[in-house]
């Protein structure tokens, strides 16, 4: 493989990782905003897809414009 694709590649992981993290967080700040303390909840499945769908839209995206801007 060429370079632009390996570049893709990880760009796409790190970012695939680094946002499930961040989107989880995300999602129990918006879930339990009037709960005292912390308070963690998962996802519905339908809520987990929508979360993985936009995750790997953005993430393609995000390692597509690293490789074109390198």
């Amino acid at each position: 493989m060429n370079k632009n694709i390996h570049i893709v590649i990880i760009s796409f992981i790190v970012f695939i990782i680094l946002n499930i993290i961040e989107n989880y967080i995300h999602y129990n700040i918006g879930r339990n905003r009037n709960v005292e303390g912390i308070k963690l909840s998962n996802p519905s499945l339908k809520d987990w897809i929508k979360i993985i769908v936009t995750m790997i839209i953005f993430g393609i995206l995000q390692g597509s414009l690293t490789a074109y801007f390198l």
